[in-house]
């Protein structure tokens, strides 16, 4: 009997050995998925700082080419070089537009082997476009003409909010932001089905840009919306916008496949997307938009703003005295911008948007050539502009507040502006707000346009149009999707991969007559799915860390004078403290440097920083070109995609080819917006140093390639 209870004591000590272990490893394993969770976490604020940055920095480009259009001379060269990007209808009346979406001079040759589409459009014919682009194969830019001809003739008789109904029998798709991967769209259609009238689908914004096959994804959209206009809805993002298009790859897409017919597409295209739905609403609950909303969104408004007008969200189209006082709600868009609107009409435009207390007469235009004010006047007119200019995007901290008209000016036209002003500014925050946890709505200063509003305004504005659920997209989520504000708005994000491979899942929503959102996720790529979670992370973490690295490198003389402020002595050493604050205050990215301090630092002297050699240290190429100004690199380093945009706009014909003088516009414009000075005769050296034939113009991807950094920490 002693023998079998010392047997059983045994077994108890080997049952709780057993169990101690099993909570050791438990605990481990548990720390091990945290701290894979923390560098996840970080890896996804550094994407994101990075991505937002250049967003609010292209839309403060744009409210500088804003400032020249309406405060210097139509004379002035810098106005000329960029007044094409706000001539919004060159052409104006629709039988010119049906002349200019004509296709019947274009031939198809024998020699093409890609698909022949035929009209008016089939499923059969799309299912055959679909197909050919799986196969990487192009399609004509004959059909290409044609399908963007037959989707404007469409889009313009929808409404500004399209309405559908569910039913028992089937379910709606919604799919987020695809920007140009068509992997997720083919996959998406592989696990889902194609579209159709028992298969309906809402594509919700963002379709273009960023990625590389953006143009097939609207040709396959815009096919589904032919052959079925009932079942497939199609939303506006802040992407589908020309503007935009230049700085993040879509204008560079088109006119690198379509070399002959490029620039006629993305005119159209342009056209197009000025026409597309704003919203969409089921079973009069659901409402879903593409950015989100603020405390003055109402649907009313939305329902009856021309849409068209805006052509780019980013600046309201001119308005004659005529549209405001006329009754007419259509505005009446000018050929050169502001020919045909008076003058005193354009000053109390500005007046009512910018807040400014200019006199009756206003300031005199201006050029830049001719410019007799100091130069730190004029630091501060643009400032001025610019600061006024962020609000009407949602900037001032006073959001929604709307100034009084002054007791001398016509109160019918006061009132007209004020209508027409909140008709833009519903437009921009449909298309770029993001929600916050907090109550409130303030300006969304992280993107630089919008807002961000709370949970407050949710309930506000889904009550005031007995609405039960706001669907939108805009925000990259790690799951590809994610509720907010208490279950009642809720993000859909369609691009996986979009960071980087491994960075997150895309995700689509189905929705059936319960109104209740399943989500199905998934991965496009199939090395992210082969990859293990930890392998996943330390991916996408080594590719965030060497998006970072550039950034440090392109800032590296202001780090460096930033250091310097917290080492009086010259030693070259500073505490990791001050590195992080200093860090913080060149970059202004939001992000947790204490953290980041180990991976990005390797020079430490007893727990301090030896800033110097860790500048040194930055493992980036540079272009292997003769360049003796480095504040001129320096600066070519920090505004790269800035640089591109201008290019971009300034190549009027869409060669890829601009001349000398051009390139010395280019940098003038860029000096001007980032108030330094660079002599023509550094940018005549430069532009000589890159023209590798010596042709007398310059190649804007073979530039912008050269000057391109590589972190060659990524290729050790």
């Amino acid at each position: 009997m002693g023998c079998g209870l010392r047997k059983s004591e045994v077994q108890q000590k080997k049952c709780d050995r057993a169990i101690r272990a099993a909570l050791l490893i438990q605990r481990w394993y548990r720390q091990y998925v945290a701290r894979l969770e923390i560098r996840r976490r970080c890896t996804w604020n550094i994407f994101q700082s990075i991505e937002y940055a250049g967003q609010q920095d292209q839309i403060k480009l744009y409210n500088f080419f804003g400032f020249l259009m309406d405060h210097f001379t139509p004379a002035s060269s810098e106005r000329n070089l960029i007044s094409h990007i706000f001539r919004e209808n060159e052409i104006c009346r629709d039988a010119e537009w049906e002349r200019y979406f004509c296709y019947k001079s274009i031939d198809v040759p024998d020699s093409y082997t890609g698909p022949h589409l035929t009209f008016p459009m089939t499923f059969c014919g799309v299912s055959k476009l679909v197909e050919a682009f799986k196969h990487k194969q192009q399609l004509h830019a004959r059909y290409v003409l044609q399908i963007l001809g037959e989707t404007w003739r469409l889009l313009r008789i929808l409404p500004n909010i399209s309405h559908l109904s569910s039913c028992h029998t089937k379910e709606i798709t919604i799919c987020g932001d695809l920007h140009g991967q068509l992997e997720d769209l083919l996959l998406i259609f592989y696990k889902n089905g194609l579209p159709s009238p028992e298969k309906p689908y809402v594509f919700n914004g963002d379709f273009v840009d960023r990625g590389k096959n953006s143009l097939e994804i609207l040709l396959i959209l815009f096919g589904f919306l032919l052959v079925y206009p009932n079942d497939v809805h199609l939303n506006r993002g802040n992407h589908e916008d020309h503007i935009v298009n230049l700085r993040y790859g879509f204008t560079k897409e088109v006119l690198g496949k379509y070399r002959v017919h490029g620039k006629k597409i993305l005119k159209l295209l342009q056209k197009i997307f000025s026409w597309l739905p704003l919203a969409t609403v089921i079973d009069h609950k659901v409402l879903i938009v593409h950015g989100g909303i603020s405390d003055t969104t109402d649907l009313n408004v939305i329902a009856r703003v021309d849409r068209h007008k805006y052509v780019s969200a980013l600046r309201p189209p001119k308005m004659t005295k005529l549209a405001v006082n006329g009754g007419n709600s259509q505005t009446t868009n000018s050929r050169n911008g502001d020919a045909g609107v008076p003058v005193d009409f354009r000053r109390r435009v500005r007046s009512l948007t910018h807040h400014s207390s200019t006199p009756s007469q206003g300031p005199p235009r201006r050029s830049l050539h001719n410019l007799h004010i100091s130069h730190q006047q004029m630091n501060w007119s643009v400032d001025d502009e610019l600061k006024k200019r962020r609000r009407l995007a949602g900037f001032d901290q006073s959001y929604g507040e709307r100034k009084k008209p002054d007791s001398d000016s016509d109160p019918e036209c006061e009132e007209g502006i004020q209508t027409y002003e909140h008709e833009w500014e519903q437009m921009v925050d449909l298309l770029w707000s993001d929600p916050m946890p907090q109550n409130g709505c303030i300006p969304n200063e992280v993107r630089g346009g919008g807002c961000y509003w709370g949970p407050d305004i949710t309930e506000e504005v889904l009550g005031r149009h007995n609405l039960q659920l706001l669907i939108r997209s805009h925000e990259c989520k790690q799951d590809g999707y994610e509720f907010c504000h208490n279950r009642r708005v809720l993000t859909i994000f369609s691009a996986s991969n979009y960071y980087e491979v491994g960075s997150n899942r895309g995700a689509y929503i189905r929705m059936g007559a319960d109104l209740v959102p399943h989500f199905v996720q998934y991965q496009a790529s199939r090395t992210c799915r082969e990859l293990t979670l930890r392998q996943s992370v330390g991916w996408t973490e080594r590719s965030a860390l060497q998006a970072l690295r550039r950034q440090l490198f392109v800032h590296k003389s202001d780090l460096i004078s930033a250091f310097r402020e917290f080492d009086p002595n010259n030693t070259g050493i500073i505490s990791p403290s001050h590195w992080a604050s200093a860090t913080e205050s060149v970059l202004k990215l939001g992000l947790p440097w204490r953290v980041l301090r180990p991976q990005l630092v390797s020079s430490t002297k007893n727990g301090m920083v030896d800033y110097q050699e860790w500048i040194r240290e930055l493992s980036i190429t540079e272009p292997k070109l003769e360049i003796s100004d480095t504040s001129l690199l320096e600066t070519m380093y920090k505004n790269h995609s800035n640089l591109e945009t201008i290019f971009r706009i300034i190549d009027t014909d869409q060669s890829g080819l601009i001349s000398y003088e051009e390139f010395r516009q280019t940098w003038k414009l860029l000096s001007s917006h980032l108030k330094t000075e660079i002599s023509d005769d550094v940018i005549a050296n430069l532009a000589q140093s890159i023209d590798f034939n010596k042709d007398g113009s310059i190649d804007i991807n073979e530039f912008m390639e050269a000057f391109r950094l590589v972190d060659l920490s990524a290729h050790s």
